[in-house]
């Protein structure tokens, strides 16, 4: 198979409609705009191989077509009735947490053990920093190419920044931030200032972004309460009837939890 078709598909870029299509292709008149016969990227990947990039955003209708084909069905294109069948191989990639997402109903069970085969982790960018040399090296003659720009390469202080830097994005980011700084970039080296590196961290192995304001500090729930509550009063003026409906309590539990965590100092002369 490595001498025939290599095809991707990035499943969550099309919707329910428009990646049936493109998976398994449509006849002429089958839907609006749909003019001429179209072969879809299984026929495309026949005797190669096919790589469906974020599976994990398929929907269930598609995944139960999808499924067939793996098992050696045919399958139809979109409005008709030939059958077609197909030799290809499938490789599936995700980001997401496919085991959860059986046993929280949003992909199917037989379709997960179908295609978890072999498994091959690829460890967040910001586990591998060894990688990003050669990364950002590849993506700058890219986008030379494309631009036609001939950035030389990184400066040392450039090259340092990235290969310390977290990449809540993984590799995506590090493409991106290298084709902004191809563009931008008003030398003939990419330096630290072209890069304009996000100041979102990251969380756990996902590379999910953490939205937590950068002034964030813990603190006991019961303290997190107590400011809760204190505001919520001097919102609405130590109007306690008004504060307790907003918090969702009875004025009385407000009452206890003011002299509780002894707000009443607070208090301005009258109190409602």
């Amino acid at each position: 198979r490595r001498k025939g078709p290599f095809v991707c598909v990035n499943c969550a870029a099309l919707s329910e409609s428009l990646l049936e299509s493109e998976l398994f292709g449509h006849e002429r008149g089958a839907f609006t705009g749909a003019v001429s016969r179209k072969i879809g990227k299984f026929e495309a990947a026949h005797q190669g191989t096919l790589l469906l990039d974020e599976i994990g955003e398929m929907s269930p209708t598609i995944q139960a077509k999808f499924l067939r084909v793996l098992e050696g069905h045919s399958f139809e294109r979109v409005g008709g009735s030939d059958p077609v069948k197909v030799d290809v191989r499938v490789i599936a990639a995700t980001n997401r947490d496919l085991e959860k997402d059986v046993t929280e109903g949003r992909f199917r069970r037989d379709l997960y053990f179908r295609l978890h085969v072999v498994e091959i982790f690829v460890p967040a960018l910001r586990k591998r920093p060894e990688d990003i040399p050669e990364l950002a090296y590849h993506f700058l003659n890219k986008y030379n190419a494309e631009t036609g720009r001939r950035i030389r390469g990184f400066t040392p202080r450039a090259m340092e920044q990235m290969v310390n830097y977290r990449w809540p994005g993984n590799v995506r980011e590090l493409k991106n931030v290298v084709e902004r700084a191809v563009v931008l970039c008003e030398g003939e080296y990419i330096d630290a200032h072209d890069l304009m590196l996000s100041k979102l961290p990251t969380m756990g192995d996902t590379a999910e972004a953490m939205l937590v304001p950068a002034e964030f500090k813990p603190m006991k729930l019961e303290e997190m309460e107590r400011r809760h509550i204190l505001a919520t009063l001097r919102l609405f003026s130590w109007n306690k009837s008004k504060a307790a409906e907003v918090l969702g309590i009875e004025r009385s539990t407000l009452d206890r939890k003011i002299r509780r965590y002894g707000l009443n100092e607070f208090a301005p002369g009258r109190v409602s």
